[in-house]
């Protein structure tokens, strides 16, 4: 103790000297808090299982998003499946068609003026939708390639042209086939044109006029013969009908019964010697039942029933009597 009965302090304090090391054992701590959390994320990392190869090769390799991609092209995949086989698949086409001639509708292009050249059995309604065009359609989106196409399938039409004009105008100009004869085959009767095409079933009371030609084949041989047939009048007024039989060869079916059965070659010259025969023996309206040309040295007559009697007593009638004690 000093003088003063009090205690004597040391030159040299140790309380600096305890400040100093906690300080410095703070900033020890704060560094290896800081060092750690550097270093965790890399740790953490490295304590998980790496994953499979060819996971690490897709993330590596495909580009950002693609499994939403993915996703989404097969969520419309699944979609299409289910309309083609729910039966709806012209409905959804036809669908997205409307819609699509909705917007070019709203925006101008809308078919406003129809003109249709050249037609004389078919109506201009069924000229439209054979092509397939209708108050929805839309000009903008109107394919003319298709619906000339369309318009062909018509067995009435031989040739047509589409042309689109413009905003809001379609032209067409068709060319039809003409109805050239009546054609029966099992039983059934149709409008032919003169290339054989079968224009329409036969409807009573339309087209009485025509020819009728009979059997397989006669459709598309039928404009030759009747051409031939019509130089030789007196023939052609009498005939009903002409048959094709195998394919081959003609035979006429008269209004009155008569059949006429024609040669396979030289035709006309058996029509030229039908035409002389009924203009100068009327043969035409004798009681017979045929005539066979089919062999070219003779014609063959076949008689009625009532005819081959009459004809058979004719010939009893002329017949001589034996005489008494005649061997």
């Amino acid at each position: 103790m000093n003088g003063g009965g009090r205690l004597a302090r040391s030159q040299r304090s140790p309380r600096p000297q305890t400040d100093l090391k906690a300080a410095a054992s703070g900033v020890i701590v704060l560094l290896r808090e800081w060092w750690g959390a550097r270093r965790s994320p890399a740790t953490s990392r490295l304590g998980r299982d790496e994953p499979p190869r060819l996971i690490a090769l897709l993330q590596r390799y495909l580009p950002r998003r693609a499994g939403l991609t993915a996703t989404v092209l097969l969520l419309l995949c699944s979609a299409g499946l289910g309309i083609v086989k729910g039966g709806h698949l012209e409905q959804f086409i036809a669908g997205l068609s409307d819609a699509r001639n909705a917007l070019a509708n709203s925006a101008g292009f809308r078919i406003t003026t129809v003109a249709i050249n050249g037609r004389r059995e078919l109506s201009q309604d069924e000229v439209l939708a054979t092509g397939g065009v209708n108050g929805r359609s839309s000009l903008l989106f109107l394919d003319a390639a298709s619906v000339r196409d369309k318009l062909k399938a018509n067995p009435w039409i031989s040739e047509a042209t589409v042309l689109k004009l413009y905003p809001g105008q379609l032209r067409i100009d068709i060319v039809e086939r003409t109805a050239f004869a009546l054609w029966q085959r099992d039983g059934r009767l149709s409008v032919i044109s003169d290339d054989g095409a079968v224009l329409e079933p036969y409807v009573p009371r339309r087209f009485l006029s025509l020819p009728l030609v009979v059997g397989k084949g006669a459709e598309t041989h039928a404009r030759d013969f009747l051409m031939l047939l019509a130089r030789y009048p007196r023939v052609n007024s009498a005939t009903k009908a002409a048959v094709f039989v195998g394919e081959r060869r003609w035979n006429l079916r008269l209004k009155d019964g008569l059949d006429i059965r024609l040669p396979e070659n030289e035709v006309g010259d058996a029509l030229a010697t039908l035409s002389t025969l009924d203009k100068e023996e009327r043969l035409f309206s004798r009681d017979i039942v045929a005539v066979d040309m089919r062999l070219p040295d003779r014609l063959t007559v076949q008689l009625s029933e009532e005819a081959a009697k009459a004809r058979e007593e004719l010939f009893k009638e002329k017949k001589p009597k034996k005489k008494v004690g005649d061997a």
